[in-house]
């Protein structure tokens, strides 16, 4: 089902516009802003306060969200016709480098292999990102809507959804911590106790003020911010929780991590690993310096030289709820650069992952 054509001039009359499948679980301001773009939104304000506009015969405000086959009463509108947008074709290229990522794909759901170094959304600077490249799978007015995010150099699962209604639905499945994560990281040393629970208050805090270039030639990771351990209470600290698991270990260098994060903070599991003492390898922000002379210091826990120092954070496994029924359950292969990793220390991806046994909450 596709959505009207925007409407745009004088609207003189009452009209009653039904909810599109698309258009499920939208704000009512963003529900108006696809239907009339040039509608003020302070006057969408206005008419909402005088009840003049009014979803299934009630009364709403601005924000309220709207579900499948709603009627919305549209009270007459004066609006301006939009400018000529400029035409964005839809790149093949963007198209076939999705199909290489697809892990998984039904009618309802998309799931990617997400590679190092490609980012999920726009930034400064980033002009290339997963989600710009999904516009080449839009279908008329359908287009395929990210439902969680995952870090640059974070390589691995990366759900989604190929409509509006269906990411409302799987955004509520990951607010509600029904989504199982399974995340696989190297960390430099070996933790203890070999299982554990990390419970700490993270905020944001200032960025580092620099540039850690990686060991290898031509990568240079800014520094723009970094999570602190906070205490409870601190302006915008959040409580952060993750179990975590060794899997096996090359001691005294280093383990391998499986964690599985029971919230969703930013770089969660990254500043983790660092509070505890044992960051992940290849992190330019919660890593080691490269200028820290491991080797000179301890050199039976130095790194072998041959491994790349790129991220070692793989997302793993993802299970959650389908929105049709039944459990999506769908993992990720280790990138090339863990793959190196895991065959220089003997590791063997088959092996059984005891985080399996983590408690639900």
């Amino acid at each position: 089902m596709t959505v009207p054509p925007a409407q745009t001039g004088a609207v003189a009359a009452v009209q009653t516009l039904t909810v599109t499948e698309n258009e499920a679980g939208l704000r009512l301001d963003r529900w108006f802003k696809r239907r009339f773009p040039t509608l003020a939104l302070s006057h969408l304000a206005k008419i909402c306060r005088k009840g003049e506009v009014r979803v299934d015969g009630k009364r709403v405000a601005t924000s309220t969200r709207l579900e499948l086959d709603q009627k919305v009463r549209v009270p007459p509108l004066m609006i301006d016709a939009p400018a000529a947008p400029a035409v964005k074709r839809a790149s093949p290229a963007d198209a076939q480098a999705l199909a290489s990522m697809t892990l998984f794909e039904d009618k309802d759901v998309l799931v990617l292999d997400k590679p190092f170094g490609l980012a999920v959304q726009g930034g400064s600077g980033t002009t290339r990102h997963i989600d710009a490249m999904l516009a080449a799978l839009a279908t008329g007015d359908a287009r395929p809507a990210l439902v969680h995010r995952l870090d640059r150099d974070t390589s691995g699962v990366l759900l989604i959804a190929k409509n509006r209604r269906v990411a409302a639905e799987l955004g509520e499945v990951f607010r509600s911590r029904q989504a199982k994560k399974i995340y696989w990281a190297l960390v430099e040393g070996v933790p203890k106790p070999a299982q554990g629970r990390i419970s700490l208050y993270l905020a944001k805090g200032p960025g580092m003020g620099d540039e850690r270039p990686a060991r290898q030639a031509g990568v240079v990771a800014r520094a723009i911010e970094k999570m602190r351990v906070a205490r409870h209470g601190d302006a915008g600290a959040q409580h952060s929780l993750t179990y975590y698991a060794i899997v096996d270990k090359a001691a005294p260098r280093c383990a391998w991590l499986s964690m599985r994060p029971l919230t969703g903070r930013t770089h969660q599991l990254r500043a983790h690993a660092e509070a505890i003492g044992h960051p992940i390898f290849g992190d330019p922000k919660y890593g080691h310096r490269p200028e820290d002379d491991v080797r000179r210091r301890d050199p039976l826990r130095a790194m072998p030289r041959e491994l790349d120092a790129k991220l070692h954070l793989l997302a793993r496994r993802l299970v959650l709820p389908h929105p049709r029924g039944g459990v999506l359950d769908v993992t990720a292969p280790l990138p090339e650069h863990m793959r190196k990793s895991w065959d220089v220390f003997g590791f063997d991806a088959k092996r059984y992952d005891p985080i399996e046994d983590a408690p639900n909450e």
